[in-house]
């Protein structure tokens, strides 16, 4: 008589503090669960971050929308994908780790293939552009479920560093959609999928500039990550694992799956929403500003959550709930917005801005008013350079994290917030000579090293941020609370593109990064508060 083995996907006992389990048996499970999360968590920050170069060539192919308009396309992407990371922090309980991360990169097959169709045809209205820059939200919801899975691996010691690696290789999603997809766009990659499109304006890529006329395959933006995806799925499906003391309820792969399908269906409905009275006419109703649109979303998105849930995922939604009742839960929120929600914001807004604010010649007219229309000769390519902030921050971040863990995570923070607020002031200042400038060109060395100093401060910062998170919850709240934090933090890559974009058409680019300096500052006191002050609840350290 035979016996039916245990699923060797399914693990009942994890005991990772436990040190004689950890390095005979979790160790090896853990850092096979990581390797395979990291790469697809780039693949989901690069179809999410895909936008941001894209417009910059659709702009160069002569798309016919105004930069505004390609502005929205980048913002609708970073709200979408901010929102998806609001559910996305409690799949892991309701669904299972391998699960999760199996369904959730095969989803993003589906906005990779139909913005690779979308952009053959220069013809499409702008809301078809728009849907599938929502779509691509899914890719910045992942990072939430992928940072809850890996926290729930490692045991606490190894937290800061875990986290770090998981977040900042997953992070070069960003630099590496900024590096590939221009170089993928001056070949035939796909052949019969699609015909050229000769550029209108100069481009370019990491080795410089590709001169107008040259023949685009644009749509390669969107049909290259399915080449990653398809075996990433696969990877995901055979090769992870789900912790049963963390996700004790599953129901089996099939109900695991119509979880996470049922609840992101639902989200789209109160992003959609929020959108719809965001945006101006004709596209929406224009009736409520950014900042009333947004907390809209998040109270839609967690009331939806709570009302449709049922049986089993009733229970462990409320207990996961439970994360807001901690003020810890909050003030954390907050300063990872100083770090991540800087870091996804600045790589989404910084090709556009690039263009707009570099790529011509600012001349006052014969009244003496400004005019901010002449093309630029001697422009430097966005991408050519984007790539190079995102990729530093992304670099760094497991430094930081590894950092944290020898000295805590909050003297970091604190240190990181300093610097910020001098660079943001910094950059601030910069953009204000470039737009005021006949060569704004002369300008661009200094406004790039600014950049990749407040990309490096904000890489650092996100790994002594995951080090807090992990010193202060249980290993049952960490998931959630990072989470969280992470889907509240990447509203920045809706903020940056919509402040910076609205202050560019206002004549005054450095006002928003002013006001993010103030931002910056403010936290810097309230992480003093919390976590550095004599007499503080929670000294870290």
């Amino acid at each position: 008589m035979t016996h039916q083995k245990p699923s060797p996907v399914d693990i009942a006992d994890w005991r990772p503090e436990d040190n004689q389990f950890w390095e005979t048996t979790g160790k090896k499970i853990a850092y096979r669960n990581l390797w395979i999360s990291v790469p697809s968590l780039l693949c989901g920050f690069a179809v999410w971050g895909m936008w941001g170069i894209i417009t910059v060539q659709m702009l160069n192919l002569g798309f016919p929308f105004t930069q505004a308009e390609l502005f929205t396309l980048t913002a609708i992407s970073g709200l979408a994908g901010a929102t998806m990371r609001i559910p996305s922090s409690f799949y892991i309980r309701l669904a299972g780790g391998r699960n999760t991360i199996f369904l959730t990169t095969a989803m993003l097959l589906a906005p990779a293939i139909g913005t690779g169709l979308a952009l053959q045809h220069k013809d499409w209205p702008l809301w078809v552009f728009q849907m599938l820059a929502l779509w691509s939200g899914v890719g910045g919801g992942n990072f939430a479920s992928s940072m809850s899975n890996i926290t729930t691996f490692f045991p606490k010691r190894l937290q800061g560093t875990a986290l770090g690696l998981n977040a900042g290789l997953g992070n070069f999603g960003v630099t590496s959609m900024q590096i590939l997809i221009p170089l993928v766009m001056t070949v035939s990659l796909f052949g019969s999928l699609g015909d050229p499109m000769p550029l209108v304006k100069d481009s370019g890529w990491i080795l410089g500039k590709i001169v107008a006329g040259t023949p685009t395959y644009i749509q390669n933006a969107g049909f290259v990550w399915v080449l990653l995806l398809a075996p990433l799925a696969v990877f995901s499906f055979f090769g992870m694992n789900n912790l049963l003391p963390i996700s004790p309820n599953i129901g089996g792969t099939l109900v695991a799956f119509f979880k996470i399908t049922w609840i992101y269906t639902l989200t789209f409905i109160p992003a959609g929403l929020g959108l719809y009275l965001y945006m101006p006419k004709p596209l929406g109703l224009g009736l409520v500003n950014m900042w009333i649109a947004m907390p809209m979303i998040i109270v839609g998105t967690l009331y939806l959550m709570k009302l449709a849930a049922f049986g089993t995922m009733k229970d462990n939604i409320k207990a996961q709930f439970g994360i807001f009742r901690n003020k810890h839960t909050w003030s954390l929120t907050v300063l990872y917005i100083v770090t991540f929600g800087s870091f996804i914001g600045f790589s989404m807004a910084l090709p556009l801005s690039i263009t707009v604010i570099f790529g011509i010649s600012h001349l006052p007219d014969a009244a003496g008013i400004m005019q901010h229309t002449l093309k630029n000769p001697n422009a430097p390519s966005a991408l050519t350079y984007a790539w190079i902030g995102p990729f530093v921050g992304a670099l760094i971040r497991p430094v930081g994290g590894w950092i944290a863990d020898k000295v805590g995570g909050s003297i970091v923070t604190q240190a990181i917030s300093v610097v910020m607020v001098g660079a943001s002031g910094g950059v601030g200042y910069v953009m204000m000579q470039a737009y005021g400038s006949a060569t704004p060109e002369q300008y661009f060395s200094t406004f790039m090293w600014l950049f990749v100093l407040l990309f490096a401060a904000s890489g650092i910062g996100n790994g002594s941020t995951f080090r807090t998170v992990g010193v202060i919850f249980d290993r049952q709240q960490a998931g959630p609370v990072l989470g969280w934090t992470s889907a509240v933090a990447a509203y920045g890559a809706f903020i940056a593109p919509v402040v910076i974009g609205q202050q560019i058409k206002a004549g005054t680019p450095q006002t928003a990064m002013y006001g993010f300096a103030i931002f910056y500052a403010l936290c810097l006191v309230l992480n003093w508060w919390f976590y550095l002050r004599p007499g503080s609840e929670i000294k870290n350290p």
